[in-house]
């Protein structure tokens, strides 16, 4: 209980900043908000969004799930969540930015590098992290016989990029982006030095966005 009696205290704080105080913030977003970035992140409990932002409420509207996945635009009648959320975001909030932002050490790569989606980590798991399997295809051939840290690394980027090439695959996405009114962002967080990288289509790298603290 020691660790539910924590986020009941955090609750407090936040209320405390948020409703108790001289704020407005909830005020300003009772009817409706407003948010002008997508950011498309993993379920990892190390890589909260609003904190490695430094965001307010409404500031970003957030999708997480495992490795930061987008899957392309399908019409099947399914169940799809991610899609959902995109398209609102899109069509209804009109969100000027989409960042997918990946990090180092994912569990979820990791399950679809060593498994291949084998049944070893759980039926949706496997499922799941198979969209990415053009990324894991290409680093075991790219980089074969290399460390499994490096092989890692490269996955995680990888993937990145397959759910960057997903978004536009929805035909009302990639309408704003070519009018420019939508620009769409591949961020990796490496929380092992604190880096902040950007995928450049120019160089066709992930950049330093940020380096590390001095």
């Amino acid at each position: 209980m020691s660790d539910i009696a924590k986020f009941i205290f955090g609750f407090k704080r936040f209320q405390k900043d948020y409703f108790c105080a001289d704020s407005t913030v909830f005020e300003d977003l009772r009817e409706e908000q407003k948010p002008r970035a997508l950011l498309i992140g993993c379920s990892d409990s190390r890589v909260d969004p609003a904190l490695l932002t430094g965001c307010a409420p409404g500031d970003l509207f957030v999708v997480r799930n495992v490795a930061n996945l987008v899957p392309p635009c399908e019409d099947d009648g399914g169940h799809h969540g991610v899609s959902a959320a995109v398209e609102f975001a899109v069509r209804s909030l009109e969100v000027e930015h989409i960042i997918v932002l990946g990090h180092c050490n994912c569990g979820g790569i990791k399950a679809l590098l060593r498994e291949g989606g084998g049944g070893h980590s759980g039926a949706f798991i496997d499922s799941w992290v198979n969209i990415a399997a053009k990324a894991r295809e290409q680093v075991l051939t790219d980089l074969a016989g290399s460390a499994p840290q490096v092989q890692e690394r490269a996955c995680e980027q990888a993937a990145i990029l397959i759910s960057l090439e997903n978004l536009l695959t929805f035909p009302w996405l990639r309408k704003r982006v070519e009018a420019g009114q939508l620009y769409l962002h591949g961020w990796y967080f490496d929380f092992e030095s604190g880096e902040l990288f950007s995928y450049l289509p120019e160089t066709q790298h992930f950049e330093l966005l940020v380096p590390r603290c001095a």
